[in-house]
C-alpha cells in the first residue's frame, strides 16, 4: 500500500501563485510515476503534469511556461509549482501515485483562481 498526503493549494487572484507539494509513503518504488491531475467545476478532468524517475516531465498544453513539476526521489515528494494562475485553473487537484500496476490518489486538495 501507497499512502499519499497531499498540501498546499488555497485561495488566490489572477497572476497568483501557488505551491502543492505531495509526499508518498509506505510500499513505495523509486521507479514510480507521479502525475497531478485537476478537476475542473464541471467534472472534467485534465492530468496537468506527469514526472518519472528518470526526470522526463510531460505538461498539459494549457500550464505550459507556467506550471513546473519537480520531484525529489529521496523523499519521494512531487512539487507542482504555478504561477501566473488564471481562472481556469481553478479545481481539485488530486495527486497520483503509478507503479506496478497499482494506482494511488491523494485526497485532492482545492485550488481557487478569482478574478
Amino acid at each position: 500500500q501507497v499512502q499519499l498526503v497531499e498540501s498546499g493549494g488555497g485561495l488566490v487572484q489572477t497572476g497568483g501563485s501557488l505551491r502543492l507539494s505531495c509526499t508518498a509513503s509506505g510500499d513505495v518504488d523509486s521507479g514510480a510515476i507521479m502525475r497531478y491531475w485537476r478537476q475542473f467545476p464541471d467534472k472534467q478532468r485534465e492530468m496537468v503534469a506527469r514526472n518519472t524517475k528518470g526526470g522526463l516531465t510531460n505538461y498539459a498544453e494549457s500550464v505550459k511556461g507556467r506550471f513546473t513539476f519537480s520531484r525529489d526521489n529521496a523523499k519521494m515528494t512531487v512539487t507542482l509549482e504555478m504561477n501566473d494562475l488564471k481562472v481556469e485553473d481553478t479545481g481539485i487537484y488530486y495527486c497520483n501515485y503509478l507503479s506496478k500496476g497499482s494506482s494511488y490518489w491523494g485526497p485532492g486538495t482545492q485550488v481557487t483562481v478569482s478574478s
